[in-house]
């Protein structure tokens, strides 16, 4: 199976440093991060970690569940995954991603409603980045529409 890369340079301190995240392994883009846009409510222009998790997610999550849909005798048409990766303060010091919320509206044929939301359930379990989150709350919003 594939490993795939990426890679951060950064210079100076948390509150003043800032930093260019690569994705080195399809070569398609480099993102600014800073540690103060990060802790904001508005990203102004900077990804984050949670938002890069967020993407991972919602595209791993996407393809778990069109195999789910396929799976329960479904044709997905359509899938539309929003993924909210929150940032928090964590008990025991600095920071920690204490929950993850995934939204997902379909368009699927030879399911009804509670077929698909079973098949969106099993593919929150198997998904291989739900799985690597485990430990963090996963919440899911699923319907079609």
């Amino acid at each position: 199976m594939p490993t795939r890369k990426a890679r951060t340079t950064w210079t100076g301190g948390l509150q003043d440093g800032v930093g260019r995240v690569e994705l080195v392994s399809s070569g398609v883009a480099t993102f600014d991060v800073s540690f103060p846009k990060r802790a904001a409510e508005e990203a102004d222009g900077t990804t984050s970690p949670e938002e890069l998790i967020a993407a991972a997610h919602a595209a791993c999550y996407a393809m778990a569940l069109s195999n789910g849909v396929a799976t329960a005798g479904g044709t997905p048409e359509s899938l539309v995954v929003e993924v909210e990766v929150r940032l928090g303060p964590d008990p025991a010091g600095g920071f920690r991603i204490p929950d993850i919320a995934i939204r997902v509206r379909g368009k699927v044929s030879g399911l009804d409603e509670a077929g698909f939301v079973e098949a969106a359930n099993v593919a929150k379990l198997n998904c291989p980045v739900s799985k690597a989150l485990t430990g963090t709350t996963i919440t899911l919003d699923a319907a079609l529409g």
